[in-house]
């Protein structure tokens, strides 16, 4: 067996005012603290994708601003998860890849699609979604040079890049199908490990997993013997071993050493940093990757 997964703990977003003096040293300047985070984390989930289009010279920046080893996870548009619903979004797709996530070069790390919590799973929209979106550099730069001509700005160089990922949070108990993971596993696309009462469930689809901790179901935060079970949960993964602990909606996936991104975010977010941190000193993760 191949040496284990790659391991990334991180956080969704950099602004925020309760993390100063919390997680960020008193004095440090707003312009700052992303560079400040980047030497502390692994990978930071880039959450304003979700609400409006940035632009390229907005992703060049923040790249410019960390580590080497360090990348960023982007939330995928509302446009095409909420309003949209996943339906005809070709155009949206290009347009948002033409925006400047490619931008970011090597420090680019999996797009995450959070579907809305009334999307229920019907397997051929699911199909042409999964089928739409590029899974290798070549075929993200393909859709991006397609993006619409208003766009002034539009960045489609794939330099640096060597894999394009997907993770898709579903909210929707109709998900919880056997043929929605054989769907996904079909497509190399990954499951988000959401930790939450709606969606427990812990099916690996792809060759990574990607964790969204949004805080442990019915509790305010994440306590030691939460972040024990996690850790230990990941190393699994990491090293390509079957889990034992938890609930599954299809069979066990194939034992391969797989990288784990796990981002807190939600529920706990004034403690997620620490929690990110702690998290890694359990794996033995450096926290540049």
């Amino acid at each position: 067996m191949s040496s284990a997964g790659k391991v990334r703990t991180g956080i969704a977003g950099w602004v925020f005012a309760p993390w100063r003096g919390e997680f960020y040293p008193a004095g440090l300047t707003q312009k700052q603290e992303l560079a400040y985070a980047s030497t502390q984390l692994a990978a930071i989930e880039i959450n304003a994708t979700f609400r409006a289009l940035q632009k390229p010279a907005s992703f060049r920046n923040w790249a410019s601003q960390t580590p080497e080893g360090f990348v960023f996870s982007i939330k995928g548009p509302q446009l095409i998860t909420h309003i949209k619903r996943l339906k005809e979004v070709e155009t949206p797709l290009a347009n948002f890849l033409a925006s400047g996530p490619l931008a970011l070069g090597a420090k680019l790390g999996p797009f995450v699609w959070q579907l809305p919590p009334n999307l229920s799973y019907e397997a051929e929209r699911m199909e042409a979604f999964l089928t739409l979106l590029p899974k290798t550099p070549g075929d993200a730069a393909a859709l991006a040079d397609w993006h619409e001509d208003w766009m002034k700005e539009a960045a489609t160089s794939i330099e640096g890049i060597t894999a394009i990922r997907h993770a898709i949070e579903v909210r929707h108990d109709s998900f919880a199908n056997p043929d929605f993971i054989a769907q996904m596993r079909k497509h190399n696309v990954a499951l988000v490990v959401a930790d939450t009462a709606e969606w427990p469930t812990l099916d690996v689809t792809a060759d990574f997993v990607y964790c969204r901790l949004q805080g442990a179901p019915g509790s305010e935060r994440y306590d030691e013997a939460d972040l024990d079970r996690w850790a230990s949960r990941i190393a699994a993964w990491s090293a390509g071993k079957s889990m034992t602990d938890g609930a599954f909606v299809g069979p066990q996936p194939e034992e391969n050493p797989r990288d784990v991104f796990a981002v807190f975010v939600s529920t706990d977010k004034v403690h997620a940093p620490r929690n990110a941190m702690a998290l890694a000193q359990r794996l033995g993760a450096a926290s540049t990757g």
